[in-house]
């Protein structure tokens, strides 16, 4: 039952929309389109310092030494990520940095949650709209919109242990439900390192907000507790690294409201490393992640599927000459250098 008062709904038929099973829905992405997480290799830093050092050679290249020196330091790394970054098939490699220790939080927008929550539950994702549009079925699979509705209360009401807000309820409920595909869900993962992930929301932009079970309230609030959590974790970020990829505007808005909150609350944020890394440039994304923000800002222009597997490798081999062991670390999902 949709959970707003009668009386104050101006459309009370969308309690009355028709949805249908996950699995009778044809589906873009698979399981077998994802990417592999292989250990460093033998020669490739050779290989990445022989990379031009002019426009983007330069600037990966800082990014990589920005990304080491802070988890050798002791800082904490950060990438919020849009939707297509799971499209494309990198979760393995956001979970193989988060159980090396590498990534200390996870920032999603609400389709990114909805990618993850299919992945993990059905092992395919992404729809075609253009072919369920004209049939009134985009965006209405059941278990998608019942399943994001659970998560945003299980966030609002955690149980024993678990952490508040919708990131987190979010993992919570895809580990209660022991789905068959947690091995690549971002939030998951999380939730099983106890490693920060939020998810952040535009009401009204997400497929899963057209659900009978949609709760504006328990989406509200679990997203807000996502917010300050952001706030919490960039406030301490000094000497951390920030990296937005390919999210447009409703993380770059997140981070900045953010940073604002950490300076206003005294922080020093001078020598924070932000970075964005997109397919193309997009203005809020280089204002308010690369611009604005204290500190030092990076752009990289590159395809995701392509961008981020470099820098993984790159990261990776320059971690284990700084005596980093990427190999314990796998070993020890969630341990901290």
């Amino acid at each position: 039952m949709c959970p707003l008062d009668p009386q104050n709904d101006p459309f009370p038929e969308m309690a009355k929309v028709r949805t249908y099973p996950v699995s009778s829905r044809r589906s873009l992405v698979t399981l077998r389109d994802f990417c592999e997480v292989p250990e460093p290799l033998e020669g490739f830093s050779t290989f990445f310092e022989s990379l031009p050092d002019i426009y983007a050679g330069t600037h990966l290249k800082d990014l990589v030494e920005r990304i080491v020196a802070a988890k050798v330091a002791g800082k904490p790394v950060a990438v919020a990520l849009g939707a297509h970054v799971l499209k494309v098939g990198l979760a393995p490699l956001l979970i193989d940095w988060m159980r090396r220790g590498i990534i200390d939080h996870i920032a999603m927008n609400g389709a990114g949650a909805i990618h993850d929550f299919e992945i993990a539950t059905a092992g395919c994702t992404s729809e075609d709209v253009a072919e369920q549009l004209p049939r009134g079925e985009f965006g209405f699979a059941e278990e998608t919109g019942a399943g994001l509705a659970s998560a945003a209360e299980r966030g609002c009401n955690p149980k024993e242990g678990e952490r508040a807000g919708f990131g987190s309820g979010l993992g919570a409920l895809l580990l209660e439900m022991d789905a068959p595909y947690n091995h690549l869900s971002v939030s998951a993962e999380a939730a099983r390192l106890g490693i920060g992930c939020s998810v952040h929301v535009s009401l009204g932009a997400d497929i899963v907000h057209m659900h009978p079970a949609c709760d504006g309230a328990h989406i509200g609030e679990s997203s807000i507790i996502d917010f300050r959590e952001v706030c919490r974790f960039v406030y301490g970020m000094n000497g951390g690294v920030w990296i937005n990829v390919g999210c447009a505007v409703v993380l770059p808005e997140t981070f900045l409201k953010a940073v604002s909150v950490a300076i206003n609350l005294g922080a020093d944020l001078s020598e924070m490393t932000t970075a964005n890394l997109d397919m193309l440039r997009q203005y809020r994304a280089q204002t308010n992640v690369v611009d604005r923000p204290p500190g030092k800002g990076i752009t990289i222009l590159g395809q995701h599927e392509i961008l981020l597997p470099l820098l993984r490798m790159a990261v990776l081999t320059k971690l284990e000459s700084k005596g980093w062991s990427a190999a314990e670390s796998a070993e020890n999902p969630g341990s901290q250098h």
